[in-house]
């Protein structure tokens, strides 16, 4: 279930942003686009979730699992976003955040049974009950991360979220980020402007694709 960008190209005003991109991401890897503050890296993010401002005008295909998705709609192209803030909700505990992210329609049992499992998986066992307000950065990277896999997407975009972390934190909730989108096995795009951030997979480096 790849995700592929073909001859990807946003204009605003008739200027385009950056070169046209041809990038192909297979299951379970991560690629990078990097570049500078106002080259275009969020605006390509919001191109492939489908939110793209009128602003701008896209070029090019962007197809999931072989398919054109540019015709549709946002909340039906099921593509997951991470962002540099964790946008947990404050008045919901950690487990009920992340239990949002699940079916409506699913049994009160498996909800908290999944709940339950990813939370393990993350090291935040027991955090069920916690407020958001009381973890610490990196356990809220991981609660949010975790909130979004749980809604089961075909893609992940990642939008600088490491970048609010400090040194100290950084490379451990990256390994963790790139670790879960191999065992999720689905195509990841991150966006950064620190060579730090970089994962394994394919770069573009949007300061000098001109």
């Amino acid at each position: 279930m790849s995700l592929e960008l073909k001859h990807v190209q946003i204009t605003r005003k008739g200027q385009a942003l950056f070169a046209p991109i041809c990038l192909n991401i297979f299951p379970g890897e991560t690629a990078t686009v990097m570049g500078a503050s106002g080259c275009g890296k969020s605006t390509l993010l919001s191109a492939i979730c489908g939110s793209l401002s009128r602003e701008f005008r896209l070029k090019g295909e962007i197809l999931l699992k072989g398919h054109s998705i540019n015709p549709v709609p946002m909340e039906r192209r099921n593509i997951g976003i991470l962002f540099q803030d964790d946008l947990l909700f404050p008045h919901m505990s950690i487990g009920s955040n992340l239990a949002f992210a699940l079916p409506p329609g699913m049994p009160r049992y498996l909800r908290d049974e999944k709940v339950k499992h990813a939370l393990g998986q993350a090291g935040l066992e027991g955090f069920e009950d916690r407020d958001p307000a009381t973890l610490s950065g990196g356990q809220r990277s991981r609660a949010s991360l975790l909130r979004t896999l749980l809604a089961r997407p075909k893609a992940l975009l990642l939008d600088e979220p490491f970048s609010r972390l400090d040194h100290g934190l950084k490379g451990q909730i990256r390994e963790f980020v790139f670790d879960q989108v191999k065992k999720m096995n689905i195509p990841a795009l991150l966006v950064t402007h620190d060579p730090g951030d970089m994962a394994e997979g394919p770069l573009i480096d949007l300061t000098t694709h001109r």
